[in-house]
């Protein structure tokens, strides 16, 4: 704030002026400037990163729990032509299915469906589950339970 001073008629008026300055505000945008060009590069990439996780978790634990929950009630995983639909609604092949397994259909960060096998191609012994990652195609970005 700066204060300026007149003379009216011998006696002195102080007057407060409120308000920023140009150099002020030309000091603010450049601190906002120089803590985003530190903070942005940091935070790039990682919401696809996030998603990678995301759908390594569902695969690793979340839908991985919900299978095995299912295996212990039927004695067997799904087949591959039940699908990971089985852990929601009864297939006629359970015989003892206490589901709900799971509370909505899986799909992965990019809102596309687990690819389901059993009995697996990697995992003859019991099951294949994988994301086809962010393009939708087989390749090297799927997110997979055999690694």
């Amino acid at each position: 704030m700066m204060k300026s001073m007149h003379k009216i008629g011998g006696q002195r008026m102080t007057f407060m002026r409120s308000g920023f300055t140009l150099i002020e505000l030309m000091l603010v945008v450049i601190i906002i400037g120089a803590l985003s060009a530190m903070v942005l590069p940091r935070l790039v990439g990682r919401s696809e990163q996030a998603r990678v996780s995301a759908t390594r978790a569902d695969i690793k634990a979340n839908i991985a729990t919900a299978l095995k929950l299912y295996e212990l009630d039927n004695g067997t995983f799904p087949t591959s032509e039940e699908g990971l639909a089985a852990l929601m609604s009864a297939p006629p092949s359970a015989a003892n299915w206490n589901g709900p397994y799971l509370e909505s259909k899986p799909v992965d960060s990019w809102g596309k469906e687990y690819q389901y096998k059993s009995p697996g191609t990697n995992r003859p012994q019991d099951y294949d589950l994988y994301s086809l990652g962010k393009d939708g195609k087989e390749g090297n970005d799927d997110i997979v339970n055999w690694d």
